[in-house]
């Protein structure tokens, strides 16, 4: 079974072609890092833009690369939300004309539950039901998967962020820290340069119970502690901020997981989505996992950030559950898992 994945939800323009769901055979993608860098983060009018003038290159390198040509895809899985709408219409564009175009079925596919089948192509080993962390710019969540059809109920989200995600709160705490985008790979490295005790943030925990995330109130007390230091002609450390920061951050991430193990009773852990690229992060799970006698999965770099194997994958399974999409499938900006 042949899936092409077409994924552009942000400034990735991406395409995959997997076999049997779980097997890459090609996964192309074209990143915008510098395109948007000098805006210190993704401007989506230029994000839509760029999608515009690369995806049929990179549908076709896709395509060369699995060394197969468009009529031999069995299915085309298309992210369809959520993100930017502009640049998911570009990608959804594309793969409903091929759709059309070869007679081929569409599937459309949530792009956490992409992130979420990520875990599935390098561990094979894995299969629900399992607990995922979904960590990106856009996505904080805990999410009991119990099954990978697609339909109502297979996937339950036990938390999700009220405010900012935490991916988000590194971008912006990077950015008052002057560090450029993106923000989560240059805070987790100054980290590593300072002391995490030096500087204490609050951890925003909720109420009782709670496995929702709120990382709001954490940024602002970055912006507010460097801010007023800077103003009042005091030193700031930044590696000692980001460090500070980053404790934090992991700190809640932590304590909602291992509860949500507790609450599931479930023994596999999956680490998806682009802050799951975090050292400190891995670190910290990969220890919480050993104390619990929890088994940890955790995709490399290449399938943490947005990619289209990972949308194909899931649409791999969609599309043997039996489901389809029309050609009048729309984009989403929000959609509920």
């Amino acid at each position: 079974m042949l899936i092409l994945g077409i994924e552009t939800s942000c400034d990735e323009t991406a395409a995959a072609v997997m076999l049997d769901g779980r097997t890459e055979l090609s996964n192309v993608i074209a990143s915008q890092i510098d395109v948007h860098e000098v805006f210190g983060g993704v401007v989506p009018e230029i994000a839509s833009r760029h999608h515009l003038t690369t995806i049929n290159g990179v549908v076709e390198a896709a395509l060369g690369g699995a060394g197969v040509s468009s009529d031999k895809i069995d299915a085309i899985a298309v992210t369809k939300g959520p993100g930017l709408v502009g640049a998911i219409l570009i990608g959804l564009a594309t793969a409903k004309a091929m759709a059309f175009a070869l007679g081929k079925p569409l599937v459309g596919v949530h792009h956490i539950r992409g992130h979420i089948c990520a875990a599935l192509i390098e561990h094979k080993e894995l299969e629900p039901p399992f607990l995922a962390l979904a960590v990106s710019g856009g996505h904080t969540s805990l999410i009991d998967v119990r099954n990978l059809s697609g339909s109502p109920g297979d996937m339950f989200v036990l938390g999700s962020t009220r405010d900012d995600a935490a991916g988000e709160a590194y971008d912006k705490v990077a950015r008052v820290l002057g560090l450029g985008y993106p923000g989560g790979p240059k805070v987790d490295a100054l980290a590593k340069e300072g002391d995490p005790g030096a500087v204490f943030f609050k951890r925003v925990m909720l109420e009782d119970g709670s496995l929702d995330f709120s990382f709001s109130g954490l940024k602002t007390g970055v912006m507010n502690y460097v801010n007023s230091r800077r103003q009042s002609g005091q030193p700031v450390n930044e590696a000692d901020v980001a460090a500070g920061f980053q404790e934090a951050v992991i700190d809640v991430l932590s304590a909602k997981t291992r509860m949500a193990l507790q609450i599931t009773g479930h023994k596999s852990l999956a680490l998806v989505g682009g802050v799951a690229a975090n050292s400190a992060l891995r670190t910290r799970l990969e220890a919480d996992a050993g104390q619990a006698g929890v088994r940890l999965y955790i995709p490399s770099p290449v399938y943490c950030t947005d990619n289209a194997a990972m949308i194909a994958c899931a649409g791999y399974y969609q599309y043997m559950a039996g489901l389809r999409d029309s050609l009048a499938l729309d984009a989403f900006a929000t959609l509920p898992l």
